[in-house]
């Protein structure tokens, strides 16, 4: 027996109530002859021809066919854009027209250009800082022009005082420079950096920083001492000389400080604050 035959359905199909049908004819057929051994034996019994039916084989059954899963449709890959190249930094202009107005363009007194020299800027100030570095004057190596009108002295009481208008020949040099805002101009001195460290790697240590030596010098700068006016000079036939043998032992660089005046030196000085504040960051 089969686990078909054993399973009982619930819903059945007319051919299986025709064979069910059939089954029970043949069943009671068999009992009547059984139980009828005593009849007449004369009488042969016809033989019944009982029909075989035949249960139709089902048809098969078609199942339909699974639909084919979707593909599964990837996206398109988003092409990564190409990285932006950065651009080439435009190579800086270290020639000397191209310095001097960098520097002019800071100030607010555009009288500026006329004091500064026109030629090899950036070496004259490595080198003039390098010997003020040093308590010495690189006379040779100025950044700016002399003042057009001349040093002056007047007697008195059988001594020679330096006039004021000797100091005054010095306040525009002065005013240009403190119309400069620290900041930017040590910006500027960030962008001509490389071509200063290489100037100084010429003339002095290549492994030392030229920002320590440019410290040296502000530092010398501050420690130049104040003095009351009037100043007491006299002139040994070459030029003039401090009176008090505290200031003219003094060096060359602070000397030429305290020539600007009182309230020039100050201004100076204020602003060299500034910049070594800022190069101390």
């Amino acid at each position: 027996m089969t686990d078909n035959e054993n399973t009982p359905n619930t819903a059945k199909s007319p051919a299986f109530y025709f064979a069910l049908a059939a089954g029970v004819v043949i069943l009671l057929v068999v009992i009547y002859l059984l139980f009828s051994g005593d009849a007449e034996q004369s009488e042969q019994p016809q033989p019944v021809e009982v029909p075989i039916v035949t249960e139709p084989d089902p048809e098969p059954v078609t199942l339909p066919e699974p639909e084919p899963e979707p593909e599964e449709v990837l996206p398109e890959p988003v092409p990564m854009p190409e990285p932006t190249p950065e651009p080439e930094p435009e190579p800086i202009d270290i020639s000397d027209a191209a310095v001097k107005t960098a520097i002019v363009s800071l100030a607010e007194m555009p009288t500026l250009a006329r004091f500064l020299v026109d030629e090899d800027l950036l070496r004259r100030f490595v080198v003039f800082t390098e010997n003020l570095a040093n308590e010495q004057l690189a006379a040779r190596h100025h950044l700016l022009r002399a003042p057009e009108n001349s040093f002056r002295v007047y007697r008195q009481a059988g001594k020679e005082w330096i006039d004021s208008s000797s100091y005054q020949r010095y306040s525009a040099y002065v005013n240009a420079l403190d119309s400069i805002e620290a900041e930017d101009l040590l910006d500027l001195y960030e962008v001509y950096k490389p071509t200063i460290s290489e100037i100084f790697a010429e003339i002095g240590n290549p492994d030392e920083n030229f920002d320590y030596r440019l410290m040296d010098a502000i530092d010398h700068l501050l420690d130049t001492p104040e003095i009351p006016v009037p100043v007491e000079v006299y002139t040994d036939s070459v030029m003039y000389k401090y009176r008090i043998d505290q200031v003219e032992d003094l060096t060359a660089p602070q000397k030429q400080l305290l020539r600007t005046g009182p309230e020039n030196m100050r201004v100076i000085k204020a602003k060299l604050r500034e910049i070594k504040a800022l190069l101390d960051q």
